[in-house]
């Protein structure tokens, strides 16, 4: 019999338990800031090192922050069924957790981009700077979608979604479009499960489950189940 395979959609909510700010939590002078005044094409236009700041700030913070019970949770999963994770987050928590298959729709912190060809892509550890150049020439910039900018990976994510068994949402409030729009690319048969400390309500024509708590108290137990007595 094979094994159902699971897609694991994941936002804010997951990262922020491992201490990873969200932007309004960012505090000091970053809060005269809004975020398309730092996360935009325009912005970088208008104040590329302004721009720099913000991201060498996180990818910073990012160093010091280790993955939480939930992303641990995610990658024993792997170990005993086909799970795929899509995530909003432009972290790599889940891939130091050790989960294998992980799709970013928004991008990589801990990468950087040809700001002329977005196929030239780097990886990159420290801060990023003005005058810092990629092998066309281009002045780079981070590897992340911004507001206003088209999100190359979700025809992949539907592909993905397509042919999944169950669903499991985590800490996400399903408002942020397109990734919002994935379950919608679920076949017929699909099973959803939805961890959040305050679930909105989904509007889908599949078998629904939610979980009323945060990440790393939802998932690991919701894992340990599906490992110990199946998906039923």
């Amino acid at each position: 019999m094979n094994k159902p395979k699971i897609v694991v959609l994941t936002g804010a909510g997951i990262s922020k338990e491992s201490g990873i700010p969200t932007f309004r939590d960012m505090g000091g002078w970053w809060k005269q800031y809004r975020i398309e005044e730092v996360a935009s094409p325009e912005a970088w236009r208008r104040n590329p090192q302004l721009v720099l700041d913000f991201y060498n700030l996180r990818r910073r913070q990012l160093k010091e922050v280790e993955p939480n019970a939930a992303h641990k949770a995610l990658a024993e999963l792997e170990r005993h069924f086909p799970v795929h994770i899509i995530t909003q987050n432009v972290d790599d928590l889940h891939e130091r957790a050790g989960s294998h298959q992980v799709l970013h729709l928004h991008g990589e912190l801990r990468k950087v981009r040809s700001e002329r060809n977005p196929s030239l892509v780097y990886p990159w550890e420290d801060d990023l700077h003005l005058g810092d150049l990629a092998e066309d020439g281009a002045q780079l910039r981070p590897h992340i979608v911004w507001f206003g900018e088209p999100v190359p990976a979700i025809e992949e994510a539907a592909q993905v979604v397509s042919d999944a068994d169950v669903m499991l949402i985590v800490g996400t409030s399903m408002q942020v479009y397109p990734a919002a729009g994935l379950v919608h690319y679920l076949p017929s048969h699909a099973r959803v499960f939805y961890v959040d400390p305050h679930p909105a309500p989904l509007h889908i024509p599949h078998p629904l489950t939610t979980v009323a708590a945060t990440a790393v108290e939802g998932v690991p137990p919701l894992v340990k189940k599906w490992i110990d007595e199946g998906i039923g």
